[in-house]
């Protein structure tokens, strides 16, 4: 039974992130790696939840959900920070679990960010393929891509078109593994592009759409507790603390990618610098951006448009209705919104390779997984895995079906990588840590309690997916991976 929490040696995982010429490439600084997490975070979040925040649960209030929710955000992001500094290693939270918790919770959570990724880069696809149907016809003024060819064989249109395959979403998605193939360097160049143009977007509505502010709206900010309906029948706490507090479930959403700064620790040119900066920068420069981006929206329109007619379109219906002059910048937003979605959907594709590199490497999963190309020096065996389950998914599963089970998967490594400072602290209180998360156990404890109470906002069907996925998981380790593990093979031949 011992055996199930055999853990890594520290030092052996110091010793593996010097072997350099062995290993992937170092080429990402400290503004790349801001980037990489600009890139993953802002996105559907930003364009979509800040709608639905406001519309289901608390109206002008939904900045302080942001709030709250990048509060809990940074406590995680401060262990996370801690650990990509002192464990410099590709793996993020299931090489930090190793670490400090042992094999049995390291599979645990490596298993889990398979959720998180690739089902959160099938969902984005899924996105990704409905925005560009809308940039073809709204902005480009041309036919859409037929019912039956973007959508999966279980959706059938009002007009009874069966669905067959989602073509651009697993063209999209096939372009980006690609990519990630080509060089970590190639794919950061490719997204500090994206990052700088959907940045320069939200800037710009954040700039512009300030004078069209209605003061009437933001009254009062706080709205009177009640319940709202939504379409689906469904009652939810609005106004009120319970309504802030549920927009920082709904909210929260939107900052899920900075943990995929982590993935890449093996490929940051000075780790234990530029990790703490890439990790805790892109949240903080998101969270300023996030809030204002909020309180300009919903200070522009009112809350019964965003339940109306904004809903997923929202920042492109409050620019055509309420911005005067400014038409042009709504098609800015399409484009934008689809630049947004192609670099969360390479960063999470990024941190899943990353994932399944690390396990294998381990034994944990076939070997074959982490070997890394001759020439691009990245873990392309890993990349095409991922594309053809990511792939499957985007193209046949519909995207309401997965549902919030990725955030799910992000809850929970934040747990396991707050409890494990907590460990470690007290297991190696003595080793080198260029950067020390901040009274400790205060920060990581706070994290974790942040974290449980989004967790419990995400309703039973999540909890039983989540129990099911795991479930699944468990029995590929007591049958593969546990006799496979490097660790385990190890102990039956010390020599």
């Amino acid at each position: 039974m011992t055996n199930l929490f055999r853990k890594k040696n520290i030092q052996d995982l110091l010793e593996e992130s010097k072997e350099t010429s062995k290993g992937m490439k170092r080429t990402l600084g400290a503004g790349s790696l801001i980037a990489l997490g600009i890139g993953a975070i802002i996105g559907a979040g930003l364009f979509v939840r800040t709608a639905a925040a406001s519309a289901e649960h608390a109206g002008p209030a939904v900045t302080l959900g942001f709030i709250i929710a990048a509060m809990g955000c940074a406590f995680a992001g401060l262990c996370y920070a801690e650990f990509s500094s002192t464990i410099p290693i590709s793996g993020s939270a299931y090489t930090y679990s190793y670490a400090t918790m042992g094999e049995l919770v390291a599979w645990i959570i490596g298993w889990d960010l398979i959720l998180e990724y690739a089902v959160g880069a099938a969902t984005v696809g899924i996105a990704w393929s409905e925005y560009l149907n809308n940039l073809l016809v709204n902005v480009l003024h041309i036919s859409a891509i037929p019912y039956q060819w973007c959508h999966s064989p279980f959706l059938t249109s009002l007009e009874g078109v069966h669905g067959i395959i989602n073509l651009p979403a697993l063209f999209i998605i096939l372009v980006l593994s690609l990519l990630l193939i080509k060089g970590t360097k190639e794919s950061a160049l490719i997204n500090n592009l994206i990052v700088i143009m959907k940045v320069a977007i939200v800037l710009l509505i954040i700039f512009i759409g300030w004078q069209f502010i209605n003061p009437a709206n933001h009254t009062p900010y706080i709205p009177v507790a009640t319940t709202y309906v939504d379409p689906h029948g469904v009652s939810k706490s609005f106004g009120g603390i319970m309504g802030v507090l549920g927009a920082a479930g709904v909210v929260f959403f939107a900052f899920i990618g900075f943990d995929a700064v982590s993935t890449a620790a093996q490929e940051a040119k000075n780790p234990k610098r530029d990790m703490p900066i890439g990790i805790l920068g892109s949240l903080a420069i998101c969270t300023v951006l996030y809030i204002l981006f909020a309180h300009v929206l919903t200070g522009v329109a009112t809350t019964e448009d965003f339940r109306t007619e904004g809903k997923e379109a929202s920042v492109v219906f409050v620019i055509s209705k309420y911005m005067t002059g400014y038409s042009w910048l709504a098609s800015f937003v399409t484009v934008a919104i689809l630049a947004g979605f192609s670099s969360v959907i390479l960063v999470l594709l990024l941190g899943q390779s990353r994932v399944f590199y690390s396990m294998s490497k381990d034994g944990l999963l076939p070997f074959s997984l982490s070997t890394l190309h001759p020439t691009f020096k990245t873990p392309y065996k890993a990349n095409i895995m991922i594309f053809l389950i990511v792939g499957f998914f985007a193209a046949f599963v519909p995207g309401d079906i997965v549902g919030d089970m990725s955030s799910i998967g992000t809850l929970f490594a934040f747990i396991l990588v707050c409890a494990g400072v907590i460990i470690l602290r007290k297991t190696d209180p003595d080793m080198p840590r260029q950067f020390k998360t901040p009274l400790v156990p205060l920060v990581p404890i706070l994290g974790i309690l942040f974290c449980l109470a989004m967790i419990a906002g995400l309703g039973w069907t999540n909890w039983l997916r989540l129990i099911v996925w795991l479930a699944i998981g468990l029995v590929i380790y007591f049958v593969y991976s546990k006799k496979n593990s490097k660790m385990n093979k190890t102990e039956s031949d010390p020599s």
